[in-house]
């Protein structure tokens, strides 16, 4: 912070709200796909009819404890969902099933790498408040037009309400925009490994909403708090909590109260404003949820879903570093999603270079993944071949040149490099006596550089190899070629 902002310090705390994949809803049996007509995935359930009662969905139960084991939670043995209660215009019961005060989980961490732009990376732990199981509402739809009052009715769509959420809170450790972004990043990475959501924020999968306030220094209470609602990409998120800080600071030091309420983030203003006051729990009115009976996750149930859990993003940048010797870098890119960090794994099990194998993976493969907007568990590249490619380099029996020209072929279609060259005739030359026999006759068609060079001008090694590559396509072999020019030109 620069100038008299440089004495304050924020407060940011995140709740998360992920929707957990599963193909049913919490409560019922209707579809969660997205997507869809609307209000076709409703079911009497959903729609609050009287006579109907809620059962909960057991997968649902085993993501959200999973979720929790991986966030370091500690799992409650006995919960219990509860009524939370205001008017709810897109969920048709008027109420909201929740977790209140006694929810599944409570008291975790994970370790956030943050890194500051032209700052050194650094780890920070961020405490978790607690994981509950709850509802989602469904979606407005704000349509017509007034050029005075806006919208001139509204719809709704049900499809949404009733899918299953995970709501992480974390505690309020966190001190930039940058924390924030970063530890709402690691949170999905952390869901999309364990399979439990897909985290897609576009589709509305995983949602923050930002507590914020600030205070004149570490020491001081904190300030009032203010919370900024659904926010739907990291950036926003990061760019939200840098305007809310600086908001809050400049209305304390020209004397204005910050009140709290509930704020959302203008995309195209770049600013927040203000939505409604804030709610408090005793606004809700939460009492338990008498259709639905306590939750008892046994130690059974937790053994064998702790022994489920993958590998987790953290542990794998680390070994990546301490096994692979990669750069913390490139073992943070590698590990942003599960599906490139098995597919690099599996390369260098095929007996790939590690870092060869980093660099093709992070490089083009991804810039071709991302082109054709696909995963790389769907590639027809396999990593065996990758790793096939990458050793015929290192043979010397194809360029780099040679391979980045195959390269999409290969990714098109599959297939084995080595063949590919053979068919194509893209063999590297690296036989001794037949570089030789081109070198010399080069070396006789340009009688005047060769003269130059031997008179002084060295740099014209480079116009030679330059020609050399040129007369076999590319397909000499760079470090004999080398040799021999250097050879030839210097008697």
């Amino acid at each position: 912070m620069q100038g008299s902002e440089s004495t304050w310090e924020a407060v940011i705390g995140l709740e998360t709200h992920v929707q957990l994949g599963t193909d049913s809803k919490i409560f019922t049996s209707a579809s969660t796909a997205f997507g869809d007509q609307p209000n076709t995935h409703i079911d009497p359930v959903v729609c609050g009819l009287p006579g109907t009662l809620p059962v909960l969905n057991q997968k649902v139960l085993e993501y959200a404890v999973k979720a929790a084991m991986a966030l370091n939670l500690k799992i409650a043995e006995h919960s219990k969902f509860d009524r939370k209660q205001y008017f709810y215009p897109d969920l048709p019961k008027n109420y909201q099933i929740s977790q209140y005060d006694e929810p599944i989980a409570e008291d975790g961490w994970i370790d956030v790498e943050v890194a500051e732009k032209g700052k050194d990376t650094y780890v920070k732990k961020i405490g978790i408040e607690r994981l509950h199981m709850e509802e989602d509402a469904g979606k407005l739809v704000h349509a017509g037009s007034d050029r005075l009052a806006g919208s001139t009715h509204s719809l709704v769509d049900y499809n949404r309400a009733g899918v299953a959420l995970a709501e992480i809170v974390s505690k309020p450790d966190l001190r930039t925009g940058r924390e924030a972004a970063e530890y709402a990043s690691e949170i999905r990475r952390i869901m999309r490994y364990l399979g439990v959501s897909d985290g897609n924020m576009q589709e509305g999968s995983l949602r923050c909403d930002v507590n914020i306030s600030v205070r004149r220094g570490p020491e001081e209470p904190f300030g009032t708090k203010v919370e900024i609602k659904n926010m739907n990409s990291f950036s926003a998120i990061q760019k939200a909590c840098e305007y809310e800080i600086k908001r809050q600071i400049k209305a304390y030091e020209q004397g204005e109260a910050v009140v709290q309420e509930t704020r959302l983030w203008d995309e195209g203003k770049q600013t927040t404003k203000s939505m409604r006051s804030k709610e408090g729990s005793s606004d809700y009115r939460y009492f338990p949820d008498p259709d639905l009976g306590p939750i008892e996750v046994n130690a059974e149930l937790r053994d064998r879903w702790r022994a489920a859990l993958p590998e987790l993003p953290a542990s794998k940048r680390k070994r990546y570093v301490e096994d692979f010797g990669l750069s913390a870098y490139d073992a943070r890119v590698l590990t942003d999603e599960l599906a490139m960090a098995s597919y690099f794994e599996a390369v260098v099990a095929a007996g790939s270079d590690v870092k060869s194998a980093s660099n093709w993976i992070t490089g083009d493969l991804a810039a071709y993944i991302n082109a054709n907007k696909l995963s790389f568990a769907e590639l027809v590249f396999s990593p065996k071949d990758l790793a096939e490619m990458i050793q015929m380099i290192i043979k010397g029996q194809i360029s780099g040149k040679i391979a980045k020209e195959i390269l999409p072929e290969l990714l098109a279609n599959g297939g084995s490099p080595k063949k590919l060259v053979e068919t194509k005739g893209l063999g590297m030359i690296s036989d001794t006596k037949e570089i030789t026999l081109i070198v010399e006759e080069l070396l006789k068609s340009h009688p005047d550089e060769v003269q130059a060079f031997r008179g002084g001008k060295k740099k014209l090694l480079g116009f030679f190899v330059g020609q050399l590559m040129k007369k076999t396509g590319g397909k000499a072999d760079p470090k004999l070629a080398n040799q021999i020019l250097n050879k030839k030109l210097n008697q």
